[in-house]
């Protein structure tokens, strides 16, 4: 008995208990009758999301700072890398009294999907930005203080709201009518859509790390460099000499390096004052 209820007591309950918003109480516009289709989840990933959201991850009162970011999980457009991409991000920010939100997106690229990578990927991440926003207050959140992360594809999803976010003053909705544009960005090896090869004069601050022998991805991070130089924006950007693709949080990585590649995020974040 005792070894059965030493199982609950560390199994990580907690990652279940955190608020899930919809991004749209009566379902995303055009497809509001399959809200209610079950997501589907496995070891690693997320998929069937008919109903995109976000969950919210507090930190202790007494660490919140107002700064808040909103993940986003790659997965190739086909997946979602929920936990290793989204949950394990959200409690790293937690620690640094950041407020974070996992975003679940639908997938263009999954088999069958009806979504597209030009519509509906940016309508999603569009609104969680602006949800957040429209929801400062009750979350304690600075609203000139909100941020987007994305790794792999999410960083493809990032780039859709960092560079051309905005508001909508004569939407019905009043959250629509909210600035969806981020103050920062943070991208791990994000791949190439969407990458700009210029960037507008207000582009955010921006955090970008990723390995060399990383074939989708170095590049992209190369580029976003050049052009960020280019329109004289700030920009940080770390290339490791190894670590492939998908090392997440640097968590199960071998290379030191890449096991403590967040401490190069946190020194950026303090540097910038995005946090005390």
């Amino acid at each position: 008995m005792i070894k059965i209820l030493s199982l609950f007591i560390f199994f990580p309950i907690w990652l279940q208990s955190q608020e899930v918003i919809a991004l749209w109480q009566e379902g995303p516009p055009g497809f509001e009758s399959r809200k209610n289709e079950a997501e589907q989840a496995k070891d690693w990933w997320v998929r069937n999301v008919h109903n995109p959201s976000i969950t919210v991850f507090l930190p202790p009162a007494d660490k919140t700072n107002g700064t808040a970011v909103l993940i986003c999980p790659g997965g190739g457009h086909r997946n979602l890398v929920y936990h290793a991409e989204g949950t394990e991000a959200a409690t790293y920010f937690n620690k640094l009294g950041v407020t974070a939100f996992v975003l679940k997106y639908r997938l263009a690229r999954e088999e069958n999907s009806p979504y597209s990578l030009e519509v509906h990927t940016p309508q999603d991440v569009n609104r969680a930005m602006r949800l957040i926003r429209s929801k400062a207050g009750v979350w304690r959140i600075d609203p000139e203080k909100i941020g987007v992360m994305g790794f792999s594809a999410g960083g493809e999803v990032a780039a859709m709201v960092a560079y051309t976010g905005n508001s909508q003053p004569t939407a019905i909705d009043p959250i629509d009518q909210l600035n969806s544009k981020p103050d920062f960005q943070i991208l791990i090896y994000p791949g190439p859509l969407g990458i700009p090869t210029t960037v507008p004069s207000d582009a955010p601050s921006s955090f970008l790390l990723v390995a060399n022998d990383d074939i989708c991805c170095s590049q992209p991070v190369i580029d976003l460099l050049t052009a960020y130089r280019k329109a004289k924006r700030p920009i940080e950007v770390h290339i490791y000499a190894q670590g492939n693709h998908a090392f997440n949080m640097g968590n199960r990585s071998k290379l030191r390096s890449i096991s403590t590649w967040t401490d190069r995020l946190t020194d950026w974040m303090i540097d910038n004052a995005i946090i005390r």
